[in-house]
């Protein structure tokens, strides 16, 4: 019976090719995308799972309160870590990691390299799973100036080369370090990476180089690593968490924030907080909002194979009625057309590893990961066989109610089945399929115009051909060199230090004081340090006032500050006022500081929200980190990298020139938006694809079985023309429905997405409009072809098929 049953599926697949071949197309199609999209899914809910005692490990978070809201930050005070090890009981062991990518330069023999990684304490490598391929992580910082790397690094050092153990490495040309240990790299889905790893200490020696005697095991009110801690595995969390509240507090009275717990497995899905606790949501959205894309494209396709089966009913009456008359029971019969539907179904599911093998390098780039189709792994297998399954069952499931249930007697004396009934459930998955892709197609117009939005702002700057270059070294002693240089190749039209990136979030204080302000509250107010020259070079606006003189020691007591800062202080104008500044102030004392300036707001750190308070310093080169240069107009830009580079090599011989475009960073902070509108926008084109490929074979069916309705009225005089929009009404009619339907739910669902964003568009209507004629547009394309070819056949041919 099975093999009879074999049999009769291949027979049906060779009899109805062109059929078959759109079917088994639609669902490869879907499963394929499905397969990526899971693939996807699958790396962002594996991260960190590397790391054996995951459940185990935390973060500790700190929440600190601004003017009545609440700010969750990630950096801890220096001594936190080894004090709650004392102090809490179930907290086993504690880290320090520095809390950004330090990127160093290391030279190895005639060999200069940039490599990134953090700093840390040796009990990292008890807590995290970081196999040590050389050395070991008992002795890994046994002295100061130590450092660890990974394969990857040690390739970049030193090529194919082993025991590097004991092997020197010099950084940023001052100091030996000696490598104790190689680990294996990360894998991408690590929240934490890194190419090399040295002892926190260096972090502590360096402050107190700069702030003379300073005890890091007294400072609380200095934030600056991120604090991992591994709990015992009977350790109450809640209880740790209700004396981890105040511990702050209870070290520095003068501090008012409060720690908390965060758990490893929420790092990277679950990272966003409001009012101090966290809400659960994050990058979790995209990874519901993709699963979901997945699922709606594989039950397109699913719906597709639906109607293309029951639209080819007829020509399987005959068939149904003899087996029924030959003692066929409907079980048997449905039995049969799902094995079929999933015997087709493999055959997608084998040309979706196809196309996902295919596609998976290009999928990789636009999501920029680093997936593969392992198919040696059970897990991959196993979803791919319920995928397939799923297909075949879904898709299958009403045409083998509905093949099964044909009346043999009526097919047998060659009477007209009744199918009015499946003729309304084809034109409800065409709507249902056409309404999916007008929602996408009006998700991606509004996804680009929302970052368009974004991108065309006014930043209160000029990030257009700004130049941001990292010196790696002291610019104090080499700045003024570099600046005069710049200026004779006569193509640049400004140059000028500042401490941060132009985008950079800001250091802020919430100390400041000025007439007027409530002691109460303290305001988190971003700062600054730039030279003379900042505010041209970047091109901000003064509004008000006057810039920075030449000489920073007569600017040091003077300040100039965004509009939002402006309105903080009071109704009139700002210029002249004082603002008493804590900053580099080591014994708790405030100085005056008189504002001679106001500038347009300037939009740095959150670039979806407004503007946020800004005061900004001059101080002396010794205060600035980065250098920005503006070349003139109309320059060309090569030229003028290249004569950069010259100044730079020729002052700053010991590190290769880096450079980045302020324009370049501002794009690259899109990230999230772009990658949801590019997804969008191929789901949406692949949804379509699919819907279409249905509509192809519906109107071929459709034609077929008017065409000796079609011959007659061609007799009678009908022209091709009428005759083609004739049978493409009743398709267009579907489409206008799908977006009837569409229209509504897209509104409901961006309006929803765009509440996110501060600074934001308003939906317009002609998106809708191009939607819906975009739509249209396709499916006239579509069913075009058969129509016209239907309308153009000979009228005597038609009249004579029986």
């Amino acid at each position: 019976m099975f093999g009879n049953y074999i049999k009769l599926t291949i027979r049906n697949l060779l009899k109805n090719k062109g059929y078959n071949f759109l079917n088994i197309l639609g669902l490869a199609i879907g499963i394929a995308c499905a397969g990526l999209i899971f693939l996807w899914v699958e790396d962002e809910m594996g991260y960190d799972n590397l790391n054996i005692k995951k459940e185990r490990l935390y973060s500790v978070r700190v929440n600190m309160t601004y003017n009545g809201n609440i700010f969750t930050i990630a950096s801890t005070p220096r001594p936190m870590g080894a004090s709650i090890i004392q102090e809490i009981p179930g907290v086993v062991n504690a880290a320090r990691v520095s809390d950004e990518d330090e990127r160093l330069l290391f030279n190895i023999g005639n060999k200069s390299l940039y490599a990134t990684g953090r700093y840390t304490d040796s009990s990292l490598f008890n807590m995290l799973t970081l196999p040590f391929v050389e050395g070991n992580a008992t002795t890994a910082f046994a002295q100061l100036n130590s450092i660890v790397i990974t394969e990857k690094a040690a390739k970049k050092f030193f090529g194919e080369e082993k025991n590097l153990v004991g092997k020197k490495l010099r950084i940023d040309n001052k100091q030996d370090y000696i490598i104790t240990g190689v680990v294996k790299d990360m894998p991408e889905n690590s929240s934490l990476q890194f190419e090399w790893l040295a002892p926190y200490q260096l972090v502590i020696a360096q402050v107190r180089e700069k702030l003379g005697n300073y005890d890091d095991a007294v400072d609380w009110r200095s934030y600056g690593p991120l604090t991992y801690v591994e709990l015992d595995q009977n350790a109450d969390k809640a209880a740790i968490n209700s004396k981890l509240k105040d511990f702050v507090h209870r070290k520095e009275p003068r501090e008012k924030t409060t720690a908390f717990l965060f758990p490893m497995s929420s790092w990277r899905l679950h990272s966003e907080f409001a009012n101090g606790k966290p809400t659960g949501s994050g990058r979790i959205k995209q990874v519901h909002m993709l699963s979901a894309i997945a699922w709606i494209i594989l039950i397109i396709a699913c719906f597709n194979f639906m109607n293309m089966a029951t639209a080819n009913s007829q020509k399987r009456a005959k068939e149904v009625g003899v087996r029924k008359v030959l003692g066929a029971g409907k079980r048997g019969l449905i039995g049969q057309f799902l094995g079929e539907s999933i015997f087709m179904s493999m055959i997608a599911a084998i040309a979706a590893i196809v196309i996902i093998t295919l596609a998976l390098p290009v999928f990789n780039m636009l999501m920029q990961k680093q997936l593969s189709l392992d198919l040696g792994s059970p897990l991959h297998i196993i979803g791919l066989l319920i995928i397939t399954i799923i297909c075949g069952l879904v898709a299958g499931s009403y045409p083998s109610l509905y093949l099964s249930s044909f009346n043999p007697a009526l097919v047998l004396k060659g009477l007209r089945l009744k199918t009015g009934g499946a003729a309304l459930i084809r034109k409800g998955l065409v709507v249902l399929q056409f309404t999916v892709s007008v929602v996408f197609i009006i998700s991606t117009v509004i996804v680009y115009r929302q970052i368009e939005h974004i991108k065309n702002r006014k930043l209160g700057f000029n990030k257009d051909n700004l130049i941001e270059i990292n010196p790696q070294a002291d610019v104090s002693t080499i700045f003024p060199l570099i600046r005069d240089e710049l200026f004779q190749t006569g193509l640049i039209e400004n140059t000028a230090l500042c401490d941060h990136t132009t985008l950079y979030g800001g250091d802020t204080d919430g100390r400041f004081k000025w007439q007027g302000k409530n002691p109460a509250n303290e305001i988190a107010i971003a700062h600054r340090n730039v030279s003379p020259e900042f505010i041209a070079t970047s091109g901000m606006q003064l509004i008000q006032g006057r810039d920075f003189g030449k000489n920073p020691l007569a600017e040091n007591t003077n300040v100039i500050i965004n509009e939002s800062m402006e309105k903080l202080m009071g109704k009139e104008s700002a210029v002249g006022k004082v603002i008493q500044s804590p900053r580099g102030n080591k014994n708790g004392s405030f100085t005056n500081m008189t504002v001679i300036g106001v500038v347009n707001d300037y939009v740095y750190g959150n670039i979806y929200s407004l503007a946020s308070p800004l005061i900004i310093f001059c101080r002396p080169p010794e205060y600035q980190d980065f250098i920005y240069v503006r070349p003139k107009p109309q320059i060309d830009m090569e030229h003028a990298l290249a004569r950069i580079q010259e100044v730079m090599k020729k002052n700053n011989p010991a590190y290769p020139l880096e450079y980045q475009f302020v324009d370049e960073q501002f794009n690259k902070m899109f990230q999230n938006e772009t990658l949801i509108g590019k997804v969008s926008g191929v789901f949406a084109s692949l949804a379509i694809i699919i819907s279409c490929l249905g509509l192809f074979g519906l109107a071929a069916y459709t034609a077929e079985q008017r065409t000796k309705e079609i011959g007659v009225r061609k007799v009678l005089g009908a022209s091709t023309a009428g005759l083609a929009g004739l049978l493409s009404k009743d398709f267009i009619q579907l489409v206008v429905i799908s977006c009837l339907v569409a229209f509504p739910v897209a509104w409901w669902i961006m309006k929803d997405w765009l509440q996110g964003y501060e600074y934001r568009i308003v939906i317009s209507w002609w998106i809708f409009l191009a939607a819906g004629a975009a739509a249209m547009l396709i499916a006239v394309f579509t069913v075009s072809f058969h129509a016209i070819k239907a309308a153009m056949a000979n009228p005597v041919k038609s009249l004579k098929i029986e």
